[in-house]
């Protein structure tokens, strides 16, 4: 009797313990339910219920199984330290009488399905799946994918990176819609940059986290001072697929603006091409384009080259091949100019990222100064440059390329520049006096991506604009979008919530063919032995039992 008073007490006094000091225990081997101090500070801004509508239900295979428990695992967790989590898993196809209307409805947002197989006593079928959730605050909502739905990669590698990408598409989506805006980003406008219908999903995507405005760069000249100050208000610029000149001026404004600490997002083109002409003609120039600023980037360490890349590893192009009725018909042809960039870096911008599409990309060369670079993006082992002015031509679908032609390949086209910069204007003459001017000050950060188009969207029948990254000619969805958010968080995030994308999952994984190989032994050490150790234990327990109170 007294043994069981103790253990009452010692119960009570340890629930007692447990409302004063929080405690939880991760014993897997890569701390994977282990969150990040960035995670916890997100989730402290919580202060009401924060809803997470979860669309991982229905019928899986095994392998969505695993992300479907491995993400109720995370939420549970966040939950642990923030009751105002709550969130719940929905089968959203599950009424079939509703299961039309609530796709169109889920496209209309972007939530886009992927197709399954599912295996199912000898019989195959296919299944729809929204590997999606949609999480709620207030008043705001963000949507979060949970699919890394990598290109070439089997359904097992897909989960894998999922599951590694877990803790930084909740923190983010949580950071979203509980975190009050407090950066500024400017749009420069005036340059003949790309249109902002082109630009409207990132422009979309950017506003829900930080304040934007367009920045009129072509209107320094009234007053260059006055602009230059306004500028340096803000945190980042982001400079689009420009085609007109720079004029010093307006390069000074710039050059100050970073040598102050601000940061800058460089989408530029070193070639321009008519891509009307070319798809009424089939043909069309490439030819180079001076945007004038050559010394300034020469001046911070790099260098845009007016050649294109041309790559074997390309998204294809859907070209009219004729009609059927009333309906024109596309086929799809590998399209060299439009290189399809993959990435083995570590770099939390890149790190566990789907390719890339790119149209008419530039080499970037790196030159020796004091900055810190960084190679996020190259082309493929087998891409080339070509020279420009060189004729476009569609015809070029029909080429079938000799690899050895196109080694070594392996050209930047994506860099972070980190540390110091030494204004271009060091020791000459000023375009236009500025009692603030300075040679060098702060550290700062920039990004230069050598293709405008990798932040355009297309647009729809009704020109309306599309999710940035789909192609609507292929049906594909590139890592456009995740690529430039993760280069804005990363140039304006004080709290490291980019670093959360480094995390490494380790799920380990069954070898299929082994297992083929040894299905009489993997069967009988998977299921024939737990029933025998569970055999000998309830023997030796039967026994234990009748002879200590037999006695």
């Amino acid at each position: 009797m007294k043994k069981f008073l103790y253990l009452i007490v010692g119960l009570l006094v340890l629930n007692i313990i447990g409302n004063f000091f929080f405690f939880r225990f991760d014993l897997t081997q890569d701390k994977r339910y282990t969150l990040s101090d960035t995670t916890l500070d997100i989730l402290k801004n919580v202060k009401e219920p924060l809803y997470i509508d979860v669309f991982l239900e229905g019928n899986f295979p095994p392998e969505f199984k695993r992300l479907q428990s491995e993400t109720k695992q995370m939420l549970e967790e966040l939950k642990a330290y923030n009751s105002n989590i709550i969130f719940q898993f929905v089968n959203p196809l599950e009424n079939p009488d509703e299961a039309e209307a609530v796709m169109a409805s889920f496209y209309e947002r972007g939530l886009t399905p992927i197709k399954i197989t599912v295996d199912e006593k000898g019989k195959q079928s296919q299944e729809v799946v929204y590997p999606w959730a949609i999480a709620t605050y207030k008043s705001k909502s963000t949507k979060l994918s949970l699919l890394k739905n990598k290109l070439g990669q089997s359904t097992e590698q897909k989960v894998v990176s999922s599951v590694q990408h877990l803790e930084y598409a909740f923190a983010d989506a949580l950071h979203k819609i509980s975190t009050e805006k407090k950066k500024k980003i400017a749009f420069i406008k005036g340059k003949k940059e790309l249109a902002d219908v082109f630009k409207a999903d990132f422009l979309q995507t950017v506003r829900d986290t930080y304040f934007i405005a367009p920045f009129p760069l072509d209107s320094v000249k009234t007053n260059p001072e006055l602009f230059a100050k306004a500028l340096k208000t803000f945190d980042l610029a982001v400079i689009a697929k420009p085609k007109a000149t720079f004029t010093d001026q307006e390069k000074q404004v710039l050059d100050q603006f970073i040598i102050n600490g601000g940061k800058t997002l460089w989408l530029l083109d070193a070639v321009d091409i008519d891509m009307d002409n070319l798809k009424k003609t089939g043909t069309s120039l490439a030819f180079p384009i001076d945007l004038g600023l050559n010394d300034m980037f020469f001046k911070y360490g790099f260098r845009i080259n007016p050649f294109l890349v041309k790559d074997m590893q390309a998204v294809p192009i859907a070209l009219a091949t004729g009609n059927q009725g009333n309906e024109t018909q596309y086929q799809n042809y590998p399209w060299l100019y439009s290189p399809f960039v993959f990435t083995e870096s570590k770099h939390p911008i890149v790190n566990n990222i789907d390719g890339i599409k790119f149209e008419y990309a530039n080499p970037i060369d790196t030159l020796k100064n004091g900055i810190k670079k960084t190679i996020l993006l190259k082309s493929s082992p087998y891409s080339k440059k070509i020279g420009t002015p060189v004729e476009v031509n569609l015809e070029m679908v029909n080429e079938k390329p000799n690899a050895q032609d196109y080694l070594p390949g392996n050209m930047n086209v994506g860099i972070l520049l980190e540390g110091k910069f030494h204004s271009v204007f060091e020791n000459r003459v000023l375009a236009f006096k500025d009692a603030t001017f300075k040679p060098t000050n702060k550290n700062s950060k920039m990004i230069v991506v050598s293709d405008g188009d990798v932040i355009k969207n297309q647009l729809d029948e009704r020109g309306q604009p599309m999710e940035l990254g789909f192609d609507k000619w292929t049906n594909q969805v590139y890592a456009n979008k995740e690529f430039l958010m993760n280069c804005v968080n990363y140039l304006l995030d004080d709290n490291g919530l980019i670093n959360i994308r480094s995390k490494e999952v380790d799920l380990p994984l069954l070898d299929k063919e082994k297992v083929s190989e040894n299905y009489t032994y993997t069967q009988f050490l998977t299921v024939g032995l737990p029933l025998v150790i569970l055999g000998l234990f309830g023997i030796a327990f039967t026994y234990l039992r009748k002879r200590r109170f037999s006695k």
